[in-house]
C-alpha cells in the first residue's frame, strides 16, 4: 500500500493550521508537485530588518516542527509564508526557507529518505541569480530525486536513501540541491513552487557491493552473510539473498525473483 504524504510549514504564525490570515503584501504562497510518497517541511528564517538595532534570542524564528510519520495526515501542499514578522519588539524580515524533502518507501516507521532544498530571499541580486514569474504570479524550482539502495544488517534488509539534485531550465539534472533566489520585492502575494521528479532508475548507495543485470541488480556475496560490507572484489558469480522492506527475501532488486 502507497502511503501519501503533504506538506505543511510550521512558522511565526502557528494559527497557519488554523485559519490565519496575513496579508498578500506581507506573505507568499509556498507548494509543491512531488510524487505522493513525499513530504516536505518547510522552515522559514528570520533577521532584523535593515537599519534595525534590536536583536532577539532566536534570530531563525521558524518554529521547527520535528516530521513525524504520525503527523502524515496532518500536511497540507500549500503553505502561506509571512515576509516580515515582529518578535520581541523587534521587526524582522525572511532571508531564507530551509525545505526538508522526505519520501517513504516502506511501511515501517524508519523507511524513508530525506534530502534538502532552499529558498534564498535578498533585498538584491543580479539578475541572473535571481528566479522569475509568469503573468500567473508563480515561480518554479525543478528538482529530480533519485533513491539510493543499500542492504543492512545480518539478514540484508534492503534500505534506501535519496539525494535531490536541481533541474536547470534546459531540463538537465545539475550539481548541487535545488535551490531558487529571489528579493523581497519579488514575493508579496506571489507563489512558489517547487517540482520535484522521481527519476526512473534507482542505483546503488555506493559502488562495488551491487552487480547489474539485464532485468535489475544482484547483491554480492562478500565474505559471507556476516560480511555487513560485502563488496563484490572481483567476484560476479556468487550473490546473496536479501529482504525487501515488506519482508520478501529476494535474488534480485527491484523484482525480487528471477
Amino acid at each position: 500500500m502507497t502511503r501519501t504524504f503533504k506538506g505543511l510549514f510550521w512558522g511565526g504564525c502557528m494559527a497557519l493550521v488554523a485559519g490565519c490570515t496575513i496579508g498578500k503584501s506581507e506573505s507568499f504562497i509556498f507548494t509543491t508537485d512531488m510524487p505522493s510518497n513525499f513530504t516536505y517541511e518547510a522552515v522559514a528564517q528570520y533577521a532584523p530588518v535593515k537599519g534595525e538595532t534590536c536583536t532577539v534570542k532566536k534570530p531563525d524564528v521558524g518554529y521547527n516542527q520535528r516530521w513525524r510519520l504520525e503527523f502524515r495526515e496532518k500536511y497540507k501542499p500549500d503553505s502561506e509564508i509571512p515576509i516580515y514578522r515582529t518578535a520581541e519588539g523587534c521587526r524582522l524580515v525572511i532571508y531564507r526557507v530551509e525545505l526538508d524533502i522526505y519520501a517513504a518507501y516502506g511501511e515501517d516507521r524508519g523507511d524513508f529518505g530525506s534530502d534538502t532544498a532552499v529558498i534564498v530571499v535578498r533585498e538584491q541580486l543580479e539578475e541572473h541569480q535571481k528566479r522569475t514569474f509568469d503573468t500567473a504570479g508563480e515561480s518554479a524550482i525543478n528538482g529530480q530525486c533519485q533513491w539510493l539502495f543499500r542492504t543492512q544488517g545480518p539478514r540484508r534488509r534492503l534500505s534506501k536513501g535519496i539525494i535531490c539534485k536541481k533541474v536547470d531550465a534546459q531540463g538537465v539534472v545539475t550539481k548541487g540541491r535545488p535551490v531558487g533566489a529571489y528579493t523581497l520585492d519579488q514575493l508579496p502575494g506571489k507563489t512558489v513552487k517547487l517540482n520535484i521528479k522521481l527519476a526512473d532508475e534507482e542505483r546503488p548507495g555506493w559502488g562495488d557491493t551491487w552487480v547489474k543485470v539485464p532485468n535489475g541488480w544482484k547483491r554480492c556475496l562478500g565474505e559471507g552473510m556476516e560480511d555487513q560490507r560485502g563488496y563484490c572484489n572481483g567476484n560476479y558469480k556468487d550473490f546473496s539473498s536479501f529482504l525487501m522492506p515488506d519482508g520478501r527475501s529476494c535474488t534480485i532488486y527491484p523484482g525480487c525473483t528471477e
